[in-house]
């Protein structure tokens, strides 16, 4: 009895090394294994539409591309969006600008007033104080050189997403059997089973949230449009896509709306009527839509969402918090399929038996 003890704590001593060590393998591995699990998760979206494909009229390689160039033109809208955004943005900037100097005097005079902060302990602060690395300001050369190389990495990661995406699809059955034959003969069926589930549960999700996005744009329209903010319709869209992000994204997406709202009127009419907007579109998607909409498709506990989102953002960023959801979906299954770790899928599960 005591040697099965000594045998089970020493199995869960290398799991928690292995753990530890996987951890600080990922954040190193992001340009690699970012684009290959976002290409997995995306094929998975777009799968239905393949599948439907292949048994009327296409093959598998043709329907394979069809649906990778609908996700592409589809994310080539939402990058629009967003440039046009931006682009926006910095035409406006010398108006908001203008606009906002006598707010910022006024917060910077609340500040020396009523803190310890004064008017020469700021003055007396340089850039190299800010920011120790930069002992002198970037050239314009410098500065170009960086814009260049961060737009040609993102294009690369983003080409190869598809690239991925295309191979995920057209030879989906080769790495199924790859999978299979890694398992006994007995456990074909139930691994037939958790890759089902698994591609079920992040379809229904992430589908689930689409059609969640879509009527969020919608709210976001009408409360952005009565308030009085400019190109409401752009922002609400970008802010419903921003959704996606669990609770981040409805924070920045009310960011980007006071930003573009209040900052350039000055309003605050403006101000309050965007904060009333995301409160009712937000009461409404937490109580209303989001239980019929998306339901307990995923069944994750709250708790470990946000632990996961969190995690997502510390091993790799933005991308990371938007994968967090449908990976842990995917092991949550597989837990939840797996005897001996049962206990973890009632762990991360919600309403779990």
């Amino acid at each position: 009895m005591i040697k099965i003890i000594h045998v089970k704590l020493l199995l869960a001593v290398l799991g928690l090394i292995a753990l530890i060590l996987l951890l600080n393998f990922l954040p190193y591995s992001r340009g690699f294994l970012a684009p290959i699990v976002t290409g997995v998760v995306l094929a998975l979206i777009i799968l239905p539409l393949s599948r439907k494909m292949e048994r009327s009229i296409f093959n598998r390689s043709f329907s394979s591309l069809i649906s990778t160039i609908v996700l592409f033109l589809f994310s080539l809208g939402i990058l629009s969006l967003c440039s046009l955004q931006i682009k926006n943005f910095v035409s406006q900037w010398p108006d908001i600008k203008e606009t906002m100097s006598p707010e910022i005097e006024k917060f910077k005079t609340f500040v020396f007033d009523h803190t310890a902060i004064n008017k020469e302990s700021l003055s007396d602060r340089t850039v190299s104080d800010l920011f120790p690395f930069l002992e002198e300001p970037l050239n314009e050369g410098a500065r170009a050189a960086g814009f260049l190389k961060s737009v040609f990495n993102f294009m690369g990661v983003y080409l190869l997403t598809f690239v991925y995406i295309f191979f995920i699809l057209y030879y989906r059955q080769h790495f199924k059997k790859f999978l299979i034959k890694l398992f006994p003969k007995e456990r074909k069926l139930q691994i037939h089973k958790i890759l089902s589930e698994s591609a079920d549960v992040v379809q229904k999700y992430l589908l689930g949230r689409l059609i969640l996005m879509g009527i969020l744009a919608v709210l976001y329209s009408i409360g952005l449009g009565l308030s009085g903010v400019d190109n409401f319709i752009l922002i609400s869209i970008i802010a419903a896509i921003l959704t996606i992000i669990p609770w981040i994204g409805n924070i920045i997406g009310l960011a980007m709306a006071m930003v573009f709202g209040y900052l350039t009127s000055g309003d605050l009419n403006v101000l309050w009527g965007v904060i009333i907007t995301f409160t009712v579109s937000q009461f409404v998607e937490s109580y209303i839509l989001q239980p019929y909409v998306v339901g307990d498709k995923v069944g994750l506990h709250p708790f470990f969402v946000i632990l996961f989102v969190m995690l997502g953002a510390a091993l790799w960023g933005l991308i990371g918090m938007v994968l967090a959801i449908p990976v842990m979906a995917i092991f949550t299954v597989v837990f939840r399929s797996i005897d001996k770790l049962k206990p973890l899928g009632f762990l991360f599960g919600k309403n779990s038996d």
